[in-house]
């Protein structure tokens, strides 16, 4: 399957720029990059990026979505970053990818086949740069992409690469389940898991 990169360069500008309607229906099939790095402490791992999000080329950029308050709310950051600002999340010891690289309008057009292929994919980036942590942000995406069907939210017995794995909540603002104030717990239960000494 072909996929068509994110036009390049984007408005690099670190100020927020809303898309028009038809730059994000263009935006099916293209990629955001990773922000990424070697050794981080977490490395978050979403299902794959939203229309609105391949159309900006940045992580979780839908007004909407709470990943980054929650980032700010479980102490990752000093701050409420902007989608805009996500390469700052590198000092913090954190980066981003996703189990699948396409844009979509939603998670439910993409494959169990994709999801199984992303896992691979993700296995070899993970053994590659040596995070602490991959936190997956989407229960049923994990299951199915890791034929873990049982998996529950928190630290998982399996580990992917190398890397102790854990499971969260999707912050997306669809996730009626799940409230800021729930979300913000479940975060802060990785990082004070992550702010103990490595073994």
């Amino acid at each position: 399957m072909s996929r068509v990169a994110a036009p390049s360069p984007w408005r690099h500008a670190e100020a927020p720029w809303r898309p028009t309607r038809e730059e994000i229906a263009a935006a099916l099939g293209r990629t955001v990059p990773d922000v990424i790095g070697p050794s981080l402490d977490v490395l978050f791992c979403g299902i794959n990026p939203g229309l609105y999000s391949g159309a900006v080329g940045h992580h979780f950029a839908r007004p909407g979505n709470r990943f980054w308050k929650t980032l700010h709310g479980a102490g990752f950051t000093d701050r409420v970053l902007s989608p805009f600002e996500e390469r700052r999340l590198l000092a913090c010891g954190v980066g981003i990818t996703n189990l699948v690289e396409r844009a979509t309008g939603g998670a439910a057009e993409l494959t169990a086949a994709e999801l199984r292929s992303g896992a691979h994919r993700l296995t070899r980036k993970v053994r590659r740069l040596r995070p602490r942590v991959v936190a997956f942000l989407g229960l049923s995406a994990y299951r199915t992409a890791f034929d873990r069907p049982a998996a529950t939210p928190g630290s998982q017995p399996e580990d992917v690469g190398g890397a102790r794995v854990w499971l969260l909540p999707n912050p997306s603002g669809l996730n009626a389940h799940y409230q800021l104030p729930a979300l913000v717990a479940a975060f802060s239960d990785l990082r004070a898991a992550i702010a103990r000494p490595r073994d």
